[in-house]
């Protein structure tokens, strides 16, 4: 594959052995520099916000939007017990609550783990998604069905979730 710097992600061509793994609409590449840099910080800040909260327990200030009191979920309602059950590895209790939770922490624990690997080695893995506009839509439709269904799986516990503490 021959390929020009400005051809690349972040302006740099592929190198002997740097080759980009290509794999249903994904590339991976690993690059001498942190691309997502700014996901990477949210990650950690987020990780943080977690950690206090799975050692202090939740915040103080009510942090509920109005409809909230009518009954009316939505679909990241009960996303900070989550997170704060799933920090404590406590993942049953956190899915009862909201499985987006779950994602948050797994998630910005790879993102940490990448970081690692990224500072030690000085060589940071990326993945792009490359889809043409049919798997564009077909992603947008899965995330909207999703959200969809985790709104009405919320809105079923609406039980649990109007009880605070």
């Amino acid at each position: 594959m021959v390929t020009r710097p400005d051809d690349q992600p972040g302006g740099t061509a592929p190198t002997a052995g740097n080759e980009p793994l290509e794999w249903f609409g994904l590339e991976v590449t690993w690059g001498p520099r942190d691309r997502w840099r700014t996901l990477t910080i949210l990650a950690g800040i987020g990780a943080t916000l977690a950690a206090a909260m799975a050692i202090f327990g939740l915040p103080p200030a009510d942090l509920h939007g109005p409809v909230h009191r009518a009954g009316l979920m939505d679909p990241f309602c009960g996303g900070t017990r989550a997170t704060r059950f799933a920090a404590r590895g406590q993942f049953g209790r956190a899915w009862t609550y909201n499985p987006l939770g779950i994602v948050v922490i797994l998630g910005a624990a790879v993102l940490l783990v990448r970081a690692m690997v990224g500072v030690v080695y000085r060589r940071w893995l990326t993945v792009d998604l490359r889809l043409g506009p049919r798997g564009r839509r077909f992603v947008i439709a899965l995330v909207v069905l999703l959200v969809i269904a985790l709104e009405i799986r919320q809105q079923s516990r609406v039980d649990i979730l109007l009880v605070t503490g």
